[in-house]
Formats: C-alpha cells, structure tokens, sequence
C-alpha cells in the first residue's frame, strides 16, 4: 500500500494552492482596472494579504516537511520522472517564497507600505525608490508567470498519474481519501 502525505501536509497543500490561484487572479483583475478606485485599492490590499499569508504558510509548510518525510514515488516511475518530479516541487518551494517576496519589495519601493490584515504594518526595509520598484515589478511579475507555468505542469502531471498510470500518485494529496 501506498503512503499518503499527513493531513497537515494535505491541509497546508490545498490552502496554500487555493490562496496562490486567488492572488494570481486577484493581481490579473486589479492590474487591469482603469485609474484608481477604492476597488482596486480593495483588491491591491487583498493582493498583499493572500502573499503575506502564502509566504508564511510556505515557511510553516517547509518547517514541517523538514520534519515529516514525503511518501515515496511509485517504484515503477522512470528515473527522469523523480528528478523531474522533486525539481519540480524544488522551484515551486522557491517561488512561493520568491514572488511574495518580490511583490513586498516592489510595494515598499514604489512607496507604500504593506498592512497586514488592516492589523499591523510590516516593516519598512527599503525606501521608496521608482527605479528599482520598476525592476521589482517586472521580477515580481515573471516570477509570478513563472509559478503559473509550473503549477499548469503541476496540475498535467498529477492528472497524468491519475488519468493514464494510475498508480495512486494523486490520491496521496487528496483530502479525505483513503488509498
């Protein structure tokens, strides 16, 4: 039989990917709104929040993944598909830490600052600075065109393993299943 993740493994999983595909979306409608208003004020200010939350639940996924071994690939899958399986997982660990990142510098250069939740601001540290949040901005957006890229390759291989192998793969992160 095959081993599942642990449900703190799923958990962290599937919130972190909802939150990932809700920023991506939230940062395609904001930055196509014309001018400014409080709705795209609205969704900037969510914008943040879904990458300050995806950044630290990353970091408490990662801590816990240092601790808690995944299960083991298939015996039966090529050698080129386990070092391209734990690349990829490798870039998709770096750039959930990598755009949010991004994004905050960005927001710090151009001048504002990042509140978390209306609760606390994070702090200041680098000054405003219109040239580099220019470069930040092109970062912080290739960096995100680089993760959508690789979570569309996430997703077609996971439905590989589920749709045409069908050796379990998928259902090893599939909340509320049993294998």
């Amino acid at each position: 039989m095959q081993q599942r993740y642990t449900k703190t493994a799923i958990a962290l999983h599937w919130l972190i990917a909802l939150l990932i595909i809700g920023a991506f979306t939230l940062g395609l409608v904001m930055t196509n709104i014309p001018g400014f208003s409080m709705t795209k004020l609205k969704y900037f200010a969510w914008h943040k929040w879904a990458g300050v939350t995806v950044l630290l639940l990353a970091a408490l996924r990662l801590l816990w993944r240092l601790f808690h071994r995944p299960p083991t690939l298939p015996d039966g899958m090529p050698a080129w598909q386990r070092g391209a399986a734990h690349g990829l997982h490798h870039l998709l660990y770096v750039l959930m830490f990598a755009v949010p990142v991004s994004g905050y510098f960005y927001t710090l250069a151009a001048g504002f600052p990042v509140v978390y939740f209306n609760l606390f601001q994070l702090p200041v540290l680098i000054e405003r600075n219109l040239e580099l949040a220019e470069t930040l901005k092109a970062v912080h957006y290739w960096l995100t065109m680089s993760m959508a890229a690789l979570v569309v390759l996430h997703v077609a291989a996971a439905l590989k393993h589920a749709i045409v192998d069908r050796d379990g793969t998928m259902r090893r992160m599939l909340p509320g299943r049993s294998l």
